[in-house]
């Protein structure tokens, strides 16, 4: 019971967190919990899948390309695709999805939901150390490669003229960011390399700061956003689907430097006992 409790303890501390940043508006506890369980189910598309990658070779090589692979294709792109299914549609089209900030609480549900089966299945054969390792390393890493995710599918539930782009963005930024966690523990041969996931993981975790607070800031439900709430109260009483807007500073400060933040991550100044 206590190393269950050491398994699942990270992920409770994570979904604490990410529960408090969810300031204005809070998401039912059903529908909280609802998407932790479908993260625990994903994990068994998300085997096949890294099962199917195996199956065509892709495998920890000392050869870099195939390992390369592996960490891309058959662990990333497997467990970041299944959790983006249930996700996507799931949790996208629910009611109660009604600003920004809920694509980043029910994506981080999902990965946690993934990350404790996972964990307890790791921590059941290496026991306390695992345990240890992977509460600093490999359940942030789903939480932060959550918060990637999540980002983009807030900005797409309120932008359905761009929903596709903004989706397959936050898929492929969760999959570039895992992937390479994963690739630099794989470097077996080339230790130093390995030193390359921690600086990738605290990349992760500063840019899912940065989003948060974009989000936050975003909010309708924010005091400084009433004129967004009431433009959407406004457009529901004339029978118009109501539509969310991200802040005008925002959009100024998009223009002035040239760049969108729909397709691009904010700059920033698995395998194995630790991988995601």
């Amino acid at each position: 019971m206590q190393l269950l409790l050491f398994a699942l303890a990270p992920a409770a501390a994570v979904i604490w967190y990410i529960y408090g940043r969810d300031k204005y508006e809070k998401e039912p506890l059903r529908l909280l919990v609802l998407s932790f369980f479908l993260g625990v189910v994903s994990i068994f598309p998300a085997i096949f899948g890294s099962m199917l990658g195996e199956q065509f070779g892709f495998n920890i090589s000392d050869n870099i390309f195939i390992t390369f692979a592996h960490a891309f294709i058959a662990v990333a792109l497997s467990e970041e695709f299944a959790k983006f299914l249930f996700l996507r549609y799931v949790m996208f089209n629910r009611k109660e999805f009604n600003e920004p900030f809920d694509g980043i609480i029910y994506a981080v549900m999902v990965g946690m939901g993934f990350a404790a089966f996972e964990n307890i299945m790791y921590v059941a054969e290496g026991g306390y150390h695992t345990a240890v390792l992977r509460a600093f390393t490999a359940v942030p890493a789903h939480a932060a490669f959550g918060v990637i995710m999540g980002y983009f599918v807030g900005l797409a539930k309120f932008n359905p003229q761009n929903r596709q782009r903004l989706l397959l963005t936050g898929l492929f930024w969760a999959v570039v960011a895992h992937g390479a966690y994963d690739f630099f523990l794989m470097q077996q041969n080339y230790e130093l390399l390995g030193l390359m996931a921690f600086l990738v993981l605290i990349a992760s975790i500063k840019i899912s700061r940065q989003v948060i607070a974009i989000h936050q800031n975003a909010s309708p439900f924010n005091p400084k956003n009433n004129h967004l709430l009431a433009e959407n109260e406004t457009t529901q009483h004339s029978n118009i689907t109501p539509k969310l807007s991200i802040r005008e500073d925002q959009s100024a400060d998009t223009s002035a430097n040239n760049t969108d933040p729909s397709t691009t991550l904010p700059p920033t100044d698995d395998d194995g006992k630790w991988g995601g």
